[in-house]
């Protein structure tokens, strides 16, 4: 589990190191929504891929969800 981890964190820095300008809450609250759900999905259901896979997309879209509030009170 902890090479998933690993390998997401690693994803999710390449995602947001090839921005050219500062990313948005919205964008950062989809890459930590997809990582802190990933790591939950996998630990809820020992290790699964599918359950990792599930949770990041789920706790992708809520980040995106709760990004997206935060910049529009900006």
């Amino acid at each position: 589990m902890k090479s998933k981890l690993m390998a997401a964190g690693a994803v999710v820095l390449g995602l947001l190191g090839g921005c050219s300008s500062n990313p948005t809450k919205q964008e950062i609250g989809t890459a930590t929504g997809a990582v802190v759900g990933g790591a939950a999905g996998a630990v809820l259901t020992g290790g699964s891929t599918w359950g990792t896979v599930g949770g990041a997309a789920v706790g992708g879209v809520i980040g995106n969800q709760v990004g997206k509030d935060m910049d529009k009170k900006r």
